[in-house]
């Protein structure tokens, strides 16, 4: 009797997955025997070693997460009710979110369609009385136009609150996001392209406004030198523990590795994604470019098939897919504060046809080269007659 062929299933390849090396898992251990886990040593050596990382120049500030971050950046501005700040439509809830926690009004703009960032004339032309800041967002680890947001901030004395949460090692023009510029926010979610777990930070130059940071992030507290404490204002509590922050230093240790490695992909996935119907690939972008994500648009107009029944198809040949991200004023929250569709076309248009692919650091050459095979294989199948 012949033997039956059988396949081995491919093992599941996900959009993204943290790569933590065993020396740091050994070292958090070492944290959870110390019987000091939460903000301590550890807390502070990421800190210090952020702040050399990024120049040495600024203060470093690290939270639970970057949404915290946001959130207290705002504050640090002194925005509230009756201000505006001016936000990319594409971009995570977390950036509009924190606007209206503080009580002010998210100003949405348009993007570019290409970069994915904010269009820095239309956020010009969104201006008026009430803005007091100004949210770019380095969308997928790509640096937005720095130059163009700083002039208009200093032209109509606005606050930049920089959204980092993709941009931990991205560089413009040779200088590391968060080495320069006003408040900048990062994120270290498990997706990010180093984590601490969950936490984020922010990377600042004023000194007072540093200090403030810490009342801000402890509920409101400062202590005397006899230890007393006091409560300056109505703070919050955002501290990172000292068993995430002992991963953190794991990360930052390897952080260029990492993004060098993330480019490699991303270049290989540039040469290689070559489809029938063709999907929009997303900008090569500089040296300078971290990857935080590949996320291509597909060609929804020239195929018979759904985004979910991509997605799905993906999925029955081992390949993870995610969603980066919705237009944010079409969600049910912001449709209440009176947005409606149609108001951002670019946000819009790559909202309903984003899809991110694979990308991280532990990923081979030939699992890219499989993806782009799958992605070319469902389009053909899909693709109009």
């Amino acid at each position: 009797m012949a033997k039956t062929k059988t396949t081995q299933a491919l093992p599941f390849l996900p959009f993204t997955r943290p790569t933590i090396d065993e020396a740091t898992i050994a070292q958090v251990g070492d944290v959870l025997r110390s019987g000091w886990i939460t903000t301590g040593p550890h807390v502070k050596g990421l800190e210090d070693e952020m702040r050399a990382y990024l120049g040495g120049k600024r203060h470093v500030k690290t939270f639970t997460s970057a949404t915290g971050a946001l959130e207290v950046a705002l504050q640090i501005c002194n925005i509230g009710p009756g201000d505006e700040v001016i936000v990319p439509a594409m971009t995570f809830a977390a950036s509009s979110n924190v606007v209206t926690r503080v009580g002010a009004k998210p100003v949405f703009v348009d993007v570019d369609l290409e970069t994915k960032n904010i269009d820095v004339a239309k956020a010009a032309a969104a201006v008026t009385k009430r803005t007091k800041a100004i949210m770019p967002v380095h969308f997928a680890g790509l640096a937005v136009d720095m130059q163009g947001i700083y002039a208009l901030a200093k032209r109509k004395k606005l606050r930049v609150v920089e959204d980092a949460a993709h941009a931990i090692g991205t560089r413009w023009k040779g200088k590391l996001i968060g080495s320069f510029g006003d408040l900048v926010c990062f994120s270290f979610h498990p997706n990010k392209n180093m984590t601490t777990i969950e936490g984020g930070a922010i990377s600042l130059a004023d000194d007072a406004e540093a200090a403030r940071v810490d009342v801000l992030r402890f509920h409101g507290i400062r202590k005397d030198a006899q230890g007393n404490i006091d409560v300056l204002e109505a703070g919050g509590k955002y501290n990172l523990t000292d068993v995430a922050a002992c991963v953190g230093r794991g990360q930052l240790r390897q952080l260029e590795k990492f993004n060098q490695r993330r480019r490699e992909l991303a270049m290989r996935y540039l040469a290689k994604m070559k489809t029938n119907p063709p999907m929009i690939l997303p900008v090569r972008g500089d040296s300078g470019h971290a990857w935080h994500m590949f996320a291509p648009l597909l060609p929804l107009d020239k195929i018979s098939i759904t985004r979910a029944e991509f997605i799905a198809e993906m999925a029955k040949r081992s390949i993870g897919v995610g969603l980066h991200y919705t237009s944010v004023p079409l969600y049910t929250y912001y449709r209440g504060m009176g947005y409606k569709p149609g108001q951002f076309p670019n946000a819009e248009f790559i909202g309903s046809r984003t899809v991110t692919l694979p990308l991280f650091p532990a990923m081979k050459m030939s699992d890219v080269d499989r993806v782009c095979k799958a992605c070319a294989d469902i389009l053909a199948a899909a693709r109009k007659r």
